[in-house]
């Protein structure tokens, strides 16, 4: 029994070892295994001569040849029969090459996006925003972008000012569309484009037979604002617009949607104030009307934010066509 369990054990060994070094050497031959060897057969085996493949790769014959014998060597098999006419794969050949040429297929696609992704024009964007998607230059935009390059992954994400901020600061987006004038912190910034900002009314309301509306036709009405961006900003223009207290409209927030609001004003709790992209979202029983001063439309402003070292190639593909779609006036 003792001499029995010893060479059992010596033999597990033994097997064991022999195991170890059969897949060190496969392992080894894999490695010596290059793609120019597969590459080479694939083209022996297409145009059946190792004389015609070498004429097509621009190669002599010698060469050619010479390396599918390394690769029958390296894989321990033939894949060619020899003739004076020419090349035929053995059917373990066939079976080899059928593999091989899916192997490149996938190499090809993987370099193929590769460079893509380098040169922008694949991956992935998130982008940042707390203005509407409805309509507008920023969702036109988004589909120019999508149109333009489709193999990069859009995300968008629809978050509060502050929570844009912190985003941005941890790269949970690459760029944020903000409102209003002031730039996001520690980032770069550039100003995109403005738009009008519309008066909503219930259709019945005193003021939406006027084509128009003034700031000061506001006086003693109810607005509703959200207390999600960019109510608070649409309130600080309101606030700079309207000096005095006395010819402000008494302001409500809720904590609720843009859309909550639209349904809000048309029940008759009050009027609204929003930028024309929400054009977009239909709802019953409000009417639109623009707003305007001495000067003309009242407008808000758009622009993007996005960290100076963030070196996504989508996001350089994204603020090229940001420039080139909204150039600056300066340009």
């Amino acid at each position: 029994m003792n001499f029995d369990g010893g060479f059992n054990g010596n033999s597990s060994h033994t097997m064991d070892h022999d195991s170890q070094s059969s897949e060190a050497l496969i392992g080894s031959r894999a490695s010596a295994v290059e793609l120019q060897h597969l590459r080479y057969a694939i083209a022996a085996a297409d145009h059946g001569s190792f004389r015609r493949a070498a004429g097509v790769l621009l190669l002599r014959q010698s060469t050619l040849s010479r390396c599918v014998r390394q690769l029958e060597h390296l894989v321990g098999m033939t894949l060619f029969e020899r003739s004076s006419g020419g090349v035929r794969a053995t059917e373990a050949g066939r079976n080899f090459l059928g593999l091989a040429r899916s192997i490149l297929e996938e190499v090809d696609s993987l370099v193929t996006m590769a460079h893509r992704t380098g040169c922008g024009e694949a991956g992935q964007l998130t982008v940042g925003y707390y203005t509407s998607l409805s309509a507008g230059n920023l969702r036109a935009t988004l589909m120019d972008y999508s149109q333009r390059f489709p193999d990069i992954t859009v995300n968008v994400v629809e978050k509060s000012r502050s929570r844009l901020i912190a985003s941005l600061r941890n790269g949970g987006v690459d760029v944020a569309i903000a409102t209003g004038e002031t730039p996001f912190p520690s980032s770069k910034s550039v100003r995109l484009w403005s738009e009008r900002i519309l008066v909503v009314l219930p259709e019945g309301h005193r003021l939406a037979a006027n084509e128009t509306i003034q700031w000061i036709d506001l006086k003693g009405e109810t607005l509703l604002l959200g207390q999600r961006d960019p109510g608070s900003e649409i309130q600080d223009l309101l606030t700079a617009r309207l000096v005095s207290s006395a010819e402000r409209p008494k302001v409500v927030r809720h904590d609720v949607s843009r859309e909550s609001i639209k349904s809000l004003i048309g029940a008759g709790f009050g009027i609204g104030l929003t930028l024309e992209a929400s054009l977009g979202a239909k709802f019953s029983g409000v009417v639109h009307r623009e707003a305007r001063d001495g000067t003309g439309p009242i407008r808000m402003d758009h622009s993007a934010n996005w960290r100076g070292d963030n070196k996504n190639p989508a996001l350089a593909a994204f603020l090229k066509l940001l420039a080139e779609r909204y150039p600056s006036p300066s340009t």
